[in-house]
């Protein structure tokens, strides 16, 4: 299937929401996933769908800790056809926190022949860390 750029950020938000394929599905072989403001002893870039299938599997454990109520998905168009700007949203409760929460990323996509190449992600490593219960861990690594 030759999946547009828009299309396959709706299945990312599907995967984001539980109910869609394994994100590293969605990449080219030599697809790369780059975050740029990575916290502290997380990986600033992933090469190849198998290294990007690995991370994810190994975050696996995480995905318990969200009742999610809503996952939307704002999709802008550039001016290069094979690059989108997609704004995730979230929101639900966190059973590490017990508490309501509410999470955004951004992410800067590029699709080639129906698949992933390019997957920078802009998230909120505080907000990301606050809805799993792991603020402790990231203060830890960010004063080592």
């Amino acid at each position: 299937m030759h999946r547009t750029p828009r299309e396959m950020i709706e299945e990312v938000r599907r995967m984001i929401a539980g109910d869609g394929p394994e994100f590293s599905s969605l990449f080219a072989t030599d697809g790369v996933v780059r975050y740029p403001f990575a916290p502290p002893g997380r990986p600033a870039e992933l090469r190849g769908r198998e290294a990007i299938r690995e991370h994810y599997q190994a975050g696996e454990s995480s995905k318990g800790l969200l009742d999610m109520a809503e996952v939307k998905a704002v999709v802008r168009q550039t001016d290069d056809p094979e690059v989108v700007l997609a704004e995730f949203s979230h929101h639900g409760w966190s059973h590490a926190t017990e508490a309501p929460y509410r999470f955004r990323a951004l992410a800067v996509v590029r699709v080639r022949d129906g698949r992933i190449v390019s997957y920078e992600d802009y998230i909120d490593s505080i907000a990301m860390a606050r809805m799993l219960g792991r603020t402790r861990e990231l203060a830890d690594a960010l004063t080592r």
